[in-house]
């Protein structure tokens, strides 16, 4: 008998285009078992794009989750082997259509700690330079710019609900003293 918690076995479920769905079978102290579920996820990038007028770009796009638009911060999947300030670059330059040389990493962030692994790199890009957007084939998105005032309006009146957007702005509006 053991006081740790332990997993004994992992069953894939499903493997999706983004995520894999398992169910854990996990002996806890005393010895009894229980399911647990458990969703894999490759990790992710964002960025906080942030304007010489000190506005924040912002994007508008489809969320099927919530089956609704969404205001967000640019933000994206890994690709295999891929760096997070990398990725974070790329996602600025083909939602945005604008680039930078000036990442910062402002935190990590684990969105559902209680189920899944994903971990959220998120950057401050400054000295953005037009380029164009590259958007994939299935994305279909608005870019904005927003002053931090605005967006934290939006965050309390509850038109933001994104949880990486929340934590990244609110952590830059700290970290940066604005």
């Amino acid at each position: 008998m053991s006081d740790e918690i332990r997993r004994v076995d992992r069953t894939l479920i499903h493997k999706g285009t983004i995520i894999e769905y398992y169910v854990d079978t996990m002996e806890l102290p005393g010895g009894s078992h229980a399911k647990w579920d458990f969703i894999k996820h490759n990790g992710a990038a964002a960025v906080v794009p942030v304007m010489a007028d000190g506005k924040i770009l912002m994007v508008t796009q489809y969320r099927n989750a919530l089956e609704r638009d969404t205001l967000e911060i640019p933000a994206g999947g890994l690709n295999p082997g891929e760096a997070t300030d990398a990725a974070a670059a790329r996602e600025l330059e083909e939602e945005t259509g604008y680039a930078s040389s000036d990442l910062e990493l402002l935190l990590s962030l684990r969105t559902t700690v209680a189920f899944c692994n994903e971990k959220i790199d998120i950057y401050v890009a400054k000295n953005l330079v037009k380029t164009h957007q590259h958007l994939d084939e299935d994305e279909f998105l608005n870019v904005g710019a927003y002053t931090l005032t605005e967006l934290e309006e939006m965050i309390f009146s509850r038109k933001i609900e994104d949880s990486k957007t929340i934590a990244a702005l609110m952590a830059y509006k700290v970290k940066y003293g604005i």
